[in-house]
């Protein structure tokens, strides 16, 4: 049994160190609608442990709101907490994450990441099984948060033949 109502994903959060360095990289490089900022929030109680799960000393300076495509939602925060660890996870790190943007042309959008001065890591892959047809490489934002770009321009595998695949 699923959540009631539950019918899509609303937003992505994302904590960085330097909120200015986000910006540029999420308007300029990624061509992300700049929506909105909050911020300060500080609490003298317990609100922010309660609700959010860290120190209750913690100060979120500000956070922007993003839009890309119409459609996805960035909420990128700047916080100070005593107990901050500043080490991004790798994928193999429980907790680690990467966020997929699909493009039409993955080798001009390697290109330009590379222009920009933006680590890719290797070189694009091609998929096999469910996923042929799909191309993908990961890279680094600037605070080294993996990202990854896919291509499916004729559809995956998957989308072809389901059945094949269950």
């Amino acid at each position: 049994m699923t959540i009631p109502g539950l019918t899509r994903l609303d937003h992505i959060g994302l904590t960085v160190p330097d909120l200015a360095q986000a910006h540029e990289f999420f308007v300029e490089a990624l061509g992300c609608e700049y929506m909105y900022a909050l911020g300060p929030y500080r609490d003298g109680g317990r609100w922010m442990s309660e609700h959010l799960g860290v120190d209750d000393r913690a100060v979120m300076r500000r956070l922007h709101f993003y839009r890309l495509g119409g459609q996805a939602l960035f909420e990128v925060f700047q916080y100070e907490a005593p107990d901050q660890r500043t080490h991004v996870p790798r994928n193999s790190d429980v907790g680690g994450h990467h966020v997929a943007l699909y493009v039409e042309d993955l080798d001009a959008a390697v290109e330009d990441l590379r222009r920009r001065g933006l680590r890719v890591l290797g070189e694009p892959t091609t998929s096999r099984g469910a996923s042929a047809g799909q191309r993908w490489v990961y890279f680094l934002s600037p605070w080294g948060m993996q990202f990854e770009l896919v291509s499916y321009p004729g559809g995956k595998a998957f989308d072809h033949d389901p059945q094949a695949f269950a």
